[in-house]
């Protein structure tokens, strides 16, 4: 089982990305330690030159976290044809007790990393580094996340096994089930509607003032990550059973597969991505005071907001498609 190309493939970026993180992190000790740019000696002229490779080191390995979540998702859907039970990504998940812990850890490690990048990205616009002990603080605190999903991620392909028996999506998003899936599975689709057309209308509002003023990218940055769980509300709620054209059906990894046509995809790719921009645009406005970075930071901000609101209007334009094409009538 583990010998299976995308599987492998998981593996190796895991295991790359644990050792470059280990070795990051003890160079971000370093750096939180001792940097001082107002230090001539020859140690600190070798850490500032060590940090462009680490960066750049670290950097690359996150970019592959990214892409990492999205192949993780799309063989557990790929691997349901194996397990006895298992109808589509829940029931490869469900297979042992590590399967949906590594898809949170995968989650977290896309959004740290992401946060991280913007980081970098923009300590390297200013011409003193001035957010070098922040991106580093951050960093250290990436490493343990990113241990912890390779170890988890290990642990679940070490642990599959093809004689199991699994539970598929038909018994967890279910309103006869307790936990999160039944909760978001039984909230009614005209409040979850409602709901996310007042959170979308929050994050225009918000954003169209970020990018005429200039302030409240905090603001946006919160109701991004409002914006987010509201929307995978929505999806197992309402959007996927108009997706499958049948109500009781509110599995939110059924809409990934070949015979939705991918639909799930276009759901979830923008949305992730808007709401990592937009939390990331808050983040960065907590440094637009930084004197080096007064006159390039908030461009990158609006920027980042635009960008943000693109994305979120795509998941709103595929939500508005996978309604009007359904042939389900929810609403009389």
């Amino acid at each position: 089982m583990i010998f299976q190309t995308p599987i492998m493939a998981l593996l190796l970026v895991a295991g790359l990305a644990s050792l470059t993180a280990l070795w990051s992190g003890g160079f971000a000790v370093q750096v939180l330690r001792r940097w001082n740019l107002a230090d001539m000696s020859r140690a600190q002229l070798q850490r500032e030159r060590a940090t462009e490779l680490v960066s750049t080191l670290f950097a690359a390995v996150m970019l592959a976290e990214l892409a990492a979540l999205l192949l993780f998702v799309f063989n557990a859907d790929r691997m349901a044809s194996l397990f006895v039970g298992a109808m589509c990504a829940v029931g490869t998940l469900n297979v042992n007790g590590y399967g949906f812990p590594a898809l949170y850890l995968k989650i977290g490690v896309f959004f740290a990393a992401t946060l991280w990048l913007m980081l970098d990205r923009a300590d390297r616009m200013g011409r003193d580094y001035p957010l070098t002990k922040v991106k580093y603080g951050v960093m250290l605190a990436i490493v343990p996340l990113v241990l912890a999903d390779a170890g988890t991620e290990l642990a679940y392909f070490l642990n599959m096994h093809t004689d199991v028996i699994t539970s598929c999506c038909s018994k967890l998003f279910t309103p006869a089930n307790a936990g999160l899936a039944n909760e978001m599975a039984s909230i009614g689709p005209g409040m979850s509607l409602w709901l996310l057309g007042f959170a979308g209308l929050a994050v225009a509002v918000s954003g169209a003032v970020v990018l005429w003023s200039g302030r409240g990218a905090l603001a946006y940055a919160f109701l991004s990550a409002l914006m987010f769980a509201l929307a995978l509300t929505a999806v197992v709620s309402v959007i996927a059973p108009y997706i499958y054209e049948y109500p009781n059906h509110h599995c939110p990894f059924c809409i990934l597969k070949p015979e939705y046509n991918y639909y799930g995809y276009a759901l979830y790719i923008p949305l992730f991505l808007g709401t990592g921009l937009g939390v990331g645009a808050g983040m960065l406005s907590l440094f637009r005071n930084r004197e080096s970075l007064a006159d390039k930071l908030p461009a990158m901000i609006r920027r980042q907001v635009i960008w943000s609101m693109a994305g979120f209007a795509g998941f709103g334009l595929a939500t508005l498609y996978a309604i009007a094409s359904s042939n389900l009538i929810i609403f009389g």
